[in-house]
């Protein structure tokens, strides 16, 4: 007789390969009983799923490289700084040039006033993004996505705030302390 295979449950999934990477989780399973007399043969014993841990072995807090950066268009930043109480003793803002890699089509679906911004962004220009005061991280002062310990040429990702079918990514060229990028080019950080 035909003696098909049989094969465990998944096991659980492990945690990533590797903590602050872009890396992969594993599930495994094992032969219960082997085929035998022309049955197919067992299926997969392995399978693999994307996976990113932010978090190191030791506790800590991964690089920001791996954190999406929330960006929306630079008009934001006037009514911000309106809203926020000076007091004169806050960090200066900065501002980060990238180069656009990769764009979804999303951006170019954006019909609401607030989201008519991205239909500007193209692959490959370069853009200014602005970390003001209050997007700051008080303990790292810096803003999320910024790209801050990412390596030369690494891809980053970016995601627009108001249609989350618009994102992609691209590669930091370098911060400045000052933004001097034409209005269609700036961006905020959130």
């Amino acid at each position: 007789p035909v003696i098909p295979c049989v094969v465990s449950q998944w096991s659980a999934w492990s945690g990533c390969a590797e903590p602050c990477k872009t890396t992969y989780r594993v599930r495994t399973r094992h032969i219960i009983q082997e085929p035998r007399n022309g049955a197919e043969a067992c299926p997969a014993l392995e399978e693999r799923a994307g996976c990113v841990e932010y978090w190191t072995r030791q506790g800590t807090e991964c690089k920001q490289s791996l954190i999406p950066a929330l960006i929306t268009t630079g008009g934001f930043g006037k009514a911000r700084k309106k809203r926020a109480a000076v007091d004169g003793k806050e960090r200066a803002g900065y501002c980060v040039e990238f180069q656009l890699v990769a764009i979804t089509p999303g951006c170019l679906h954006s019909h609401h006033s607030y989201t008519r911004w991205m239909r500007y962004l193209r692959e490959g220009h370069t853009v200014c993004v602005e970390c003001q005061h209050l997007a700051l991280h008080s303990r790292s002062q810096h803003c999320s996505g910024d790209g801050t310990g990412s390596e030369k040429n690494q891809l980053l990702h970016w995601q627009a705030v108001g249609n989350p079918r618009c994102k992609g990514t691209w590669r930091r060229i370098h911060q400045l302390d000052t933004c001097s990028c034409p209005s269609v080019h700036s961006f905020l950080f959130i």
